[in-house]
């Protein structure tokens, strides 16, 4: 086993919390940044790039 790991699988923090909390604390988070803030949404082409370099790292640039 892992160091520290004890093998309980029991709910702590946020995923202990009801869906209903959950849902409330995940949508602040795509609410925090005001629109003319986030640069994926001023720039598609950048999106585009971020998006490409993610599933290169994430498939070692293979498709499967």
């Amino acid at each position: 086993m892992a160091r520290g790991h004890t093998g309980d699988t029991s709910k702590r923090g946020f995923a202990a919390m009801d869906e209903k909390k959950q849902r409330e604390i995940a949508a602040k988070g795509g609410a925090s940044v005001p629109d003319d803030k986030r640069s994926f949404s001023q720039d598609p082409k950048l999106a585009s790039e971020a998006g490409r370099k993610g599933g290169e790292a994430s498939h070692g640039g293979h498709r499967r």
